[in-house]
Formats: C-alpha cells, sequence, structure tokens
C-alpha cells in the first residue's frame, strides 16, 4: 500500500480544513515546497497535493508551486484542486506531476472525463468526496443528489484505474476513517482506491493495508504529529 503525505495549498500556505471547511483551517506552513521536502527526507514515495484555491476557482492558482515541488522531491506527485479542462491536465504532466486528479468536473463534464483517460489513461484519478454518501463537488462546497456508489460504476465502466474516496465528515477529524463506506467501495470496484479522510493510528493503516487498499492519503495526523510518517513506511513498504 503507497502512503500519500498530503499537501494542501491555500493562499501559497500549507494548511490542513476541518470536513473540508474553508473557514475551519489551520496552517502548519508557509511553504509547501519546504513541507514536501521534509516529507521526502522522512521517506515519503510519492505526494498528494491539492490546489484549494483551484478548488474554488476552477484554475491552477498554485501551479508554479507545484510545478517546483515537483522538481525539488523528484518522486512521484498526484496533483487536484480545480482541474478543469485538457490543457490543465496536459500542463500538469509537462511539469513533472505524475497524476491528476479529477473531482468537480468528473461530475459535471462526463466528456471532459471520457477525453482525459482516453488520452492519459492510468496518468488520470478521480476524487469522490462523499458526504452521508451523497457526492460533494465545488471543492466540497456543494452536495450532489448522486450517489458514491452510483458514480463510482460509471467511473468504471470509463475506465477510471484509481480514484481517491474521501468521507468528508471524517476529514480532519482524526477519528478514524470511514472502514465501513470503504469496504464496500473496495467490495464493489476493481478499480484501485485510494482511502482519504481521518487516517490517525498506526492501526489504521494497518487495517486499510489488510483491506488491500491502493494507498491512503495522511493529513492531519501527520502535521500534528499523531503518528510518525517513518513507522508508517515500516508498515506498508512490503506492498508496491
Amino acid at each position: 500500500m503507497i502512503l500519500f503525505p498530503a499537501i494542501d495549498i491555500l493562499n501559497g500556505k500549507c494548511v490542513r480544513l476541518i470536513q473540508g471547511d474553508y473557514a475551519k483551517g489551520k496552517i502548519y506552513g508557509d511553504s509547501p515546497i519546504n513541507i514536501a521536502e521534509r516529507w521526502v527526507s522522512r521517506g515519503a514515495d510519492a505526494l498528494h497535493v491539492v490546489d484549494l484555491d483551484g478548488a474554488k476557482t476552477g484554475k491552477s492558482s498554485n501551479r508554479d508551486m507545484i510545478k517546483e515541488i515537483a522538481i525539488k522531491t523528484d518522486i512521484p506527485i498526484q496533483v487536484g484542486g480545480g482541474v478543469r479542462s485538457i490543457e490543465q491536465i496536459e500542463d500538469y504532466l509537462s511539469i513533472g506531476v505524475e497524476r491528476v486528479i479529477l473531482g468537480t468536473s468528473a461530475m459535471k463534464n462526463p466528456r471532459l472525463l471520457n477525453l482525459a483517460v482516453n488520452r492519459f489513461k492510468e496518468k488520470i484519478a478521480v476524487s469522490i468526496d462523499a458526504r452521508n454518501g451523497l457526492v460533494a463537488t465545488d471543492g466540497w462546497l456543494k452536495v450532489s443528489n448522486v450517489l458514491a456508489i452510483d458514480l463510482l460504476k460509471q467511473l468504471e465502466e470509463i475506465g477510471v484505474q484509481k480514484i481517491i474516496y474521501t468521507d468528508i465528515l471524517k476529514d480532519g477529524m482524526l477519528q478514524g476513517p470511514n472502514f465501513k463506506e470503504l469496504q464496500v467501495i473496495q467490495n464493489a470496484t476493481s478499480i484501485q482506491v485510494i482511502a482519504s479522510g481521518g487516517i490517525t493510528t498506526l492501526e489504521d493503516v494497518k487495517k486499510l493495508k489488510e483491506m488491500k487498499l491502493y494507498g491512503a492519503i495522511i493529513g492531519k495526523a501527520l502535521y500534528d504529529n499523531s503518528i510518525d510518517l517513518t513507522e508508517l513506511l515500516e508498515v506498508t513498504q512490503d506492498v508496491g
């Protein structure tokens, strides 16, 4: 299982939100680039980067900073937040991003999703962000009437190879992931699943590994020093 330390960028700073609420954010560093280098120095094999400004505006607001992270870390990074066009995807891939994540656009623009998956294949992942089982969009600011499990089936038909599944109510709460929902998602699809939201302890990571998930995104628990990245990597390093 691959661990992805999370780097969420808002107004040029590294922040963590609680349940996706932009009004409930905490700044953990003025330089997301330095934070990225910290996680790499502690053994991270990959990074999960989100442009929170872009998630609201639909523009790659922190593109230059993300480029610098890709250059300086020299490990695979996946990037999401505000990706709404093929041109944005091409640009991110051209600056060294390994995988581009589509969220809102996967819901609102099926044509874009189809084009992206057909053209870039495994370079595309889709973020399914759910609140009480319903898909949220626009930086989690809006909740649709689409069930996450129904969207998952559509993504499989299109040929999506990886998803990031986030239970918004767990995100940033340090109360553990929604194992029950993750197991439902894992059992329902052949798509590789990356878990996100609420992962807090070494036991959480061990359980996700036992569930045979592809990966897990670790956020607030790392920044609050609730868990140690080196310890987590020791648990997961025997699985690629």
